[in-house]
């Protein structure tokens, strides 16, 4: 696959009632993106479990997908991230835990610390399906930072992958920016003037990103962008939601900030409520 970012792709796998929809969501994505696919079991190894994923896995080997099998018993949390640091994965999927008397999603403890952890891009999924479900549509950050660059071009390259039929670059704007208190018609339209000015300011920006994209990961696919002034994390969390996107992808938090380490950032926003399947780019 042309410009591929994930040549190795790696789930935690644990023989609950998801493993099926888990192994088989993981090996549609391998066999979409053309990447090996490392299959992580915390425990012993044993010829039965070896036995029950290789024939869970049948139909997509079968296709020739390319898989490795890591049984490694510790403390899962230890084992996975290590195993993917070693095996050099570049996209590691976490199934979320559904709370069924709510309705929110919720991170597991495990995937959160993992998640948190993780010097890979992680995928967090919320309704593994045995069936396809078409990702149709994916929104994606388009922040004013370093990293938002990287996180389009990868949007584009799994709505290429996945045949999606739209992407939404929403560019969260702080409130902050728009600091006039509104008091009369003369400030109101002052706040109006100035946030269509920030509106044309960040699409500007975007628009340039989206213009080094790959013109073959553009074909068929549908372009929006949204700005969007509210608190960050949240505003595009509720967005994906209400717009019933199928996946929604995100800078990964920089680690290396002190104050990261003391205040929520806005990662911590989607981890708490997960609006949908949710990309974590590093």
């Amino acid at each position: 696959m042309t410009n591929n970012p994930f040549k190795t792709v790696a789930i935690g796998v644990a023989f609950s009632p998801n493993l099926k929809a888990n192994l088989y969501e993981s090996a549609r994505l391998s066999s979409f993106f053309g990447s090996k696919l490392l299959l992580i079991h915390v425990g012993e190894f044993s010829k039965e479990k070896e036995t029950i994923i290789r024939d869970i896995l049948d139909p997509f080997t079968n296709d020739g997908l390319d898989f490795e099998l890591v049984f490694r018993p510790g403390r899962p949390v230890d084992v996975i991230l290590d195993t993917v640091q070693k095996k050099e994965v570049d996209l590691l999927i976490l199934g979320a835990v559904q709370r069924e008397n709510f309705l929110t999603y919720y991170v597991g403890s495990i995937a959160r610390k993992i998640t948190r952890k993780a010097m890979c891009s992680v995928l967090l999924l919320i309704k593994p399906s045995i069936v396809r479900i078409p990702c149709k549509h994916i929104v994606v950050n388009g922040l004013r930072d370093d990293r938002t660059q990287h996180a389009i071009e990868v949007s584009f390259f799994l709505g290429y992958s996945l045949k999606s039929e739209q992407i939404t670059i929403v560019e969260e704007i702080s409130q902050q920016e728009v600091s006039i208190s509104v008091q009369d018609d003369k400030s109101l339209r002052k706040v109006n003037l100035m946030k269509e000015k920030l509106r044309r300011r960040e699409d500007s920006r975007v628009q340039l990103i989206v213009e080094s994209v790959p013109t073959e990961h553009k074909n068929n696919i549908r372009v929006k962008t949204q700005p969007i002034f509210g608190k960050r994390g949240y505003s595009i969390g509720h967005y994906a939601q209400i717009m019933r996107a199928n996946l929604l992808v995100m800078n990964a938090p920089d680690k290396t900030k002190f104050l990261d380490r003391l205040f929520p950032h806005d990662i911590e926003h989607i981890l708490t409520e997960l609006p949908t399947d949710v990309l974590i780019i590093q």
